[in-house]
């Protein structure tokens, strides 16, 4: 049986026509994998450069290789301050604080003014240190009275640095031979203010709480070290430390002590670590990964740690693939050793990585991977 003849208007069909003419001729291509498994989708992962281009960059490279290093373990922690490094201020005397020059979070220097304290007993020794002076210079030559008037001026001179005087504060009491009213209260060593409840107008007795100060420059990290793990690790093994805060970034420390006492909740022992923290950057309270260095060793395949690029979020290296052809590649890494990266995945045995020169690479291919709005690279 014939299919009967439908009839078509015109304008229809022609726009059947017009319809059909603005599809793409292909499917639009799909993302495709490189050799490596990395995708592609639409940007270039190599670049091929000129040879002028490869002489301006100063591209330099080196092979990836297997080398045998150290076998380390993991550990969390937290960093705190340093506890020989923290210091307790306290009234040596009781007075009044008539000014109080330092509150919690300020920054300090060794011998800087921290609050000054008006003190009657400051005041009685004073006056005896100035009497005992004067006594001495009266009789000097006479052995029978300098000889005791000269240790009781010792004797005060000792008392006032009990107090806290410095030897340039008791030189100075010399010159005008005349009392301060104020004792200073200084700080014994340079750090950060961590405590403070005083104002100025207070009363303090002997002894009374003051300031407590905690020097940044060294920081303790205690560890939480497994028990499976207490057989490879001994004190003066070297710790690699990484924080949220600095991503990317590791830093160095040695551990000080391994613990006695082993935690029956987490099966742990605490560990110290001293860590060096001459810029500050680094914050007690912080939590850290830890990887501790054992005596024992294991292959790893390494490269400079210049050659891996952080790009947007991941890893990268340059990979030479030709003698002016450069390919991109994503890696995941593992430890860090003394300039080198471990690379786990991505990057092969006796391939050229890219040490210097990357930057010119990486815009080179971003350029290629960009298109306008009409489609033209």
């Amino acid at each position: 049986m014939k299919t009967p003849f439908r009839y078509v208007p015109a304008a229809a069909l022609a726009l059947t026509v017009v319809l059909a003419g603005c599809r793409p001729n292909t499917p639009p291509a799909a993302a495709h994998a490189d050799e490596h498994g990395q995708e592609d989708r639409g940007v270039p992962t190599s670049v091929t450069l000129t040879p002028a281009a490869v002489a301006a960059a100063d591209i330099r490279t080196a092979t990836a290789a297997f080398r045998p290093v150290a076998r380390r373990f993991d550990a969390p922690g937290e960093l705190e301050w340093n506890a020989r490094r923290v210091v307790h201020v306290t009234a040596r005397t009781a007075g009044r604080l008539e000014r109080v020059a330092a509150v919690v979070g300020d920054r300090v220097r060794e011998g800087q003014v921290l609050a000054e304290l008006y003190s009657p007993g400051y005041l009685t020794l004073q006056a005896e240190y100035l009497q005992a002076g004067a006594r001495v210079r009266r009789h000097a030559g006479d052995a029978a009275e300098e000889a005791p008037a000269r240790a009781v001026l010792n004797g005060a001179r000792e008392r006032l640095a009990i107090m806290g005087l410095t030897d340039g504060d008791i030189a100075a009491l010399d010159a005008p031979a005349e009392p301060r009213t104020l004792l200073p209260v200084r700080a014994p060593l340079g750090g950060t203010v961590v405590e403070s409840g005083v104002f100025a107008g207070d009363a303090v007795e002997l002894g009374a709480s003051l300031f407590r100060l905690a020097d940044p420059s060294v920081l303790w990290a205690r560890l939480q070290i497994r028990e499976r793990d207490l057989g490879a690790v001994a004190p003066g093994a070297e710790v690699v430390l990484r924080t949220q805060a600095y991503p990317g970034e590791t830093f160095r420390g040695r551990l000080v002590l391994v613990g006695d006492v082993l935690d029956a909740a987490t099966r742990t022992v605490e560990g110290r670590v001293e860590v060096p923290n001459p810029g500050g950057r680094l914050k007690a309270g912080m939590y850290i990964d830890a990887s501790v260095r054992t005596g024992s060793e294991r292959p790893a395949l390494v490269v400079p740690e210049e050659s891996v690029q952080d790009d947007e979020g991941s890893l990268i290296v340059f990979a030479r693939t030709g003698e002016r052809t450069f390919a991109r590649r994503a890696v995941r890494t593992g430890e860090r050793f003394d300039g080198l990266v471990e690379v786990l995945d991505g990057l092969a045995e006796g391939e050229a990585v890219v040490t210097s020169g990357a930057f010119l690479l990486r815009s080179e291919i971003r350029k290629g991977g960009l298109e306008d709005e009409h489609g033209h690279r």
